[in-house]
């Protein structure tokens, strides 16, 4: 049994993921993760199972389900690596969750419902699709409270729609409150323990655990001494390691544990500062009070990304300053999943100018030089020619000063010197790779205008940055492909080069949707377009000689003397332009003759026919509309017109006789003939 669920999950997973899906908190996506969670959860706690196992089965999948499904041979190893990317995500809280879960069990004596706001807490702390609780809760005989866990989700669902406003109010610190603080002597949060962390020569860092205590808790717009389970608040700690958002950098988030008693956990979900002080927003799992000794533990799955994205965004400042010669910064966001960076210009980026920055961001980064941190004193490091920074910002004295391959103390020993120019030098609090080669590659996933002589560079990097381009590879392999086979169905003149178009469109579609590099999309997009133009080239001189045959075999048809009426077919394919330019050719020739034409495009698997009717013949009875609608049926045709004119196209093309037998009968009916 645990086999076939694991198989089921993988198989549905591979060939989601193949296929384009990724998983995510909302929509399809959530669908993913949640059968991905499952998976895992089921792989390891029923199959003992060690982290990428579930991932080492993608190969088998790919074997077996190959020639049924093409799609999942295309990126196997990007299907492994977000597999074992989200496995690593869920591992680091799972075993937490199952400890609440566990002790909140334990703690319900003969009740057999799980209180809903503690498996929404398992969600949204935990990560925990609900239906994966349930089925853990079912384990032990029980059920959750539905109807509560609806409440809680509620609850805080409005709190994120407000913007944060209803935690802000609630659990952060306003002017009141800091100046409760400050008359009660409590010193400002020293959080300078947030840059103790190592790294090894290949990239891998290990960040020192924390210890504090707890020196204020804000819950319900006031201070409290303790908090238990389930309690949303604020906790300030009177010192840190934990980075409060600041200077573009988003928060951090972890774990806080009793010293004395590691059962008791507060999850940090945010971290901000109000007047110096740093406040630790999140829900506790036990009880803590003011005075508690607590360790400090952040999730290094997250703070990792976002010291790539940091020390990225500096890459990407000075590249652009490279490209540009000027380009002041405007704003940034460092997040864990991507950078953006806003700045001035005068216009848009081309796309050579945007592969530029690209490439200068990928020089420094394969340098892998020493990245640098100091303070300094704010004059002396204002000096710094080539130095970085917000124009109307306010730094503090001393201010930190980054710098990529020069200390900081030879650029201040010699700021009119030419190294503040040669490399990124910026003030900056925020938290840093030690070497730039630890970023690994950075993609410019897009550029754009944001307002008037203001631009937005949004790009991502590290393992992110390497599938974007591996995706990148893919379509590049595709669009050459894409376009050997258009120039060899041009060059033999072949119809077969129309039905190419389809595949170009498809490609585009899938180009738009995937997150690469905006210079590479941008010249795989204009390849694609050339081709499409070419097809749409051939396809109008085409359809020019095909309509010019036509009205020749019309006018030979016409030479054999004059007709009442005419049921004909032509070789138009299903170029409606060509039977038009037929039926014009009988209205100036032989005015006073009826016209129905026909033609069959077997390839595009559509029948049309287009009737002219004068007014002589409309007199005896015969009509357009109606000559057309009398054989529209049997053509499977959608159509219409009036008196004097009709025309219809269909899918049934294996009528064509019965249409010709029928229209033919049809009008000697109506002329008496």
């Amino acid at each position: 049994m645990a086999y076939r669920v694991v198989a089921d999950h993988i198989r549905t997973l591979t060939i989601a993921i193949s296929d384009g899906g990724r998983p995510d908190n909302v929509g399809r996506g959530y669908v993913l993760r949640r059968i991905l969670r499952r998976g895992i959860r089921y792989a390891r706690d029923k199959l003992n199972s060690t982290e990428g196992f579930f991932a080492s089965l993608v190969d088998t999948v790919v074997v077996v389900m190959g020639d049924f499904f093409p799609e999942v041979k295309k990126i196997p190893q990007t299907v492994k690596d977000i597999i074992n990317q989200e496995e690593k995500q869920f591992l680091t809280t799972l075993s937490r969750g199952q400890r609440v879960l566990k002790r909140t069990i334990e703690k319900m004596g003969e009740s057999r419902m799980l209180p809903g706001d503690v498996a929404w807490r398992l969600y949204d702390t935990y990560g925990f699709p609900v239906d994966l609780t349930q089925l853990m809760v079912e384990e032990h005989g029980r059920r959750i409270d539905m109807a509560a866990y609806e409440e809680a989700k509620k609850a805080s669902q409005l709190a994120s729609q407000a913007g944060g406003q209803v935690v802000d109010d609630h659990t952060m610190l306003d002017v009141h409150s800091i100046s409760d603080l400050q008359k009660s002597s409590l010193a400002p949060t020293d959080d300078s323990s947030k840059y103790n962390y190592t790294a090894s020569d290949d990239g891998v860092y290990s960040f020192e655990s924390s210890t504090g205590v707890i020196k204020a808790i804000r819950r319900n717009k006031q201070f409290v001494n303790e908090v238990t389970s389930g309690e949303e608040c604020g906790i300030v700690l009177d010192r840190t390691c934990f980075y409060a958002e600041q200077g573009g950098q988003t928060y951090d988030q972890g774990f806080l544990f009793k010293l004395d008693d590691r059962e008791n956990e507060f999850a940090v979900r945010n971290v901000q500062v109000r007047g110096g002080y740093i406040i630790h927003v999140g829900v506790p799992d036990g009880t803590f009070r003011v005075g508690d000794r607590v360790q400090m533990e952040i999730d290094p799955e997250r703070r990792r990304p976002i010291m790539n994205n940091h020390t990225g965004t500096h890459v990407l400042n000075f590249a652009l300053l490279k490209v540009l010669g000027e380009a002041d910064q405007k704003g940034s966001l460092v997040a864990p999943d991507r950078l953006r960076f806003d700045f001035s210009a005068k216009g848009a980026l081309s796309t050579e100018q945007v592969k530029k920055v690209e490439e200068i961001c990928n020089q420094v980064v394969a340098k892998n030089e020493v990245v640098y941190a100091a303070n300094a004193a704010l004059p002396n490091a204002k000096a710094i020619q080539g130095l970085r920074a917000v124009f109307d910002e306010t730094y503090p004295d001393p201010v930190r000063v980054v710098s990529i391959g020069i200390s900081v103390e030879q650029l201040l020993a010699d700021p009119d010197g030419p190294g503040g120019n040669a490399t990124s030098v910026e003030f900056c609090g925020g938290t840093h790779l030690k070497r730039s080669g630890h970023i690994e590659k950075m993609v410019v996933i897009s550029e754009e205008a944001i307002a008037k002589g203001i631009r937005r560079i949004v790009a991502i990097s590290g393992a992110d940055a390497k599938k974007a381009n591996e995706i990148a590879d893919r379509l590049e392999n595709e669009t050459n492909h894409v376009v050997q086979r258009v120039t060899e169905a041009l060059a033999k003149e072949q119809s077969g080069a129309q039905l190419l178009t389809k595949e170009l469109l498809a490609l585009k579609d899938e180009l738009s949707r995937e997150q690469v590099s905006q210079w590479r999309k941008d010249t795989m997009r204009n390849t694609l377009d050339a081709q499409k133009k070419k097809i749409e080239d051939l396809d109008r001189a085409a359809k020019a000689a095909q309509s010019n045959k036509v009205v020749e075999d019309c006018k030979k048809l016409l030479s054999e003397g004059p007709k009442t009426y005419l049921v004909e077919v032509f070789e138009a394919g299903s170029n409606p332009k060509a039977l038009d330019a037929a039926i014009k050719q009988v209205k100036s020739t032989a005015p006073e003759t009826a016209a129905i034409f026909f033609s069959v495009d077997q390839q595009e698997g559509k029948i049309m026919c287009m009737s002219h009717v004068p007014q002589t013949a409309i007199g005896k009875g015969l009509k357009a509309n109606e000559w057309v609608n009398h054989v529209s049926g049997l053509m499977n045709a959608k159509g219409g017109g009036k008196e004097g004119a009709a025309q219809a196209v269909g899918s049934k093309t294996n009528a064509l006789a019965e249409c010709l037998k029928l229209a033919d009968e049809f009008a000697k009916l109506k002329l008496s003939i």
